[in-house]
């Protein structure tokens, strides 16, 4: 058993607060918010039943934690309303119009441009296969 195992394995509460378990090692009947999610449940105004934890070493802190739920108290999704559906498609409808030439671009703008493709780069022919790979222009 590495120490990493032990620093996380904490099922009392003792040293974090709630019970903490190794990352993948959490016991029946918790579930995280994804894992509830795709069940078709959200936590629904519960608290934090336990936490699972690992050492990332890659981040600053050196610890990925990810909390859990218990699932019987988890509610059901609320079903999505025709005005909340209207919504989302106004919002990605904005999100692919190009501000500036104000057309459909088939895709989200990139935040990186701030345009469509075509808008960014107007001196290549970004229709033609190929086009921009090489860096040039094509004819």
């Amino acid at each position: 058993m590495s120490p990493a195992f032990g620093k996380c394995y904490d099922p009392s509460g003792a040293t974090w607060g709630i019970p903490t378990f190794p990352w993948r090692l959490a016991p029946d009947g918790l579930a995280t918010r994804r894992q509830l999610r795709a069940r078709g449940l959200r936590p629904g105004g519960q608290p934090v039943a336990a936490q699972l934890m690992r050492h990332a070493r890659r981040r600053k802190s050196g610890v990925l934690v990810a909390y859990l739920y218990r699932v019987d108290r988890a509610k059901p999704v609320r079903p999505m309303t025709p005005r909340k559906r209207a919504a989302l498609a106004a919002a990605m409808t904005a999100r692919r119009t190009c501000p500036s030439c104000r057309s459909d671009a088939g895709y989200v703008i990139p935040a990186s441009l701030g345009m469509c493709v075509p808008c960014a780069y107007p001196d290549t022919d970004v229709d033609a296969p190929g086009a921009g790979q090489s860096g040039e222009p094509r004819a």
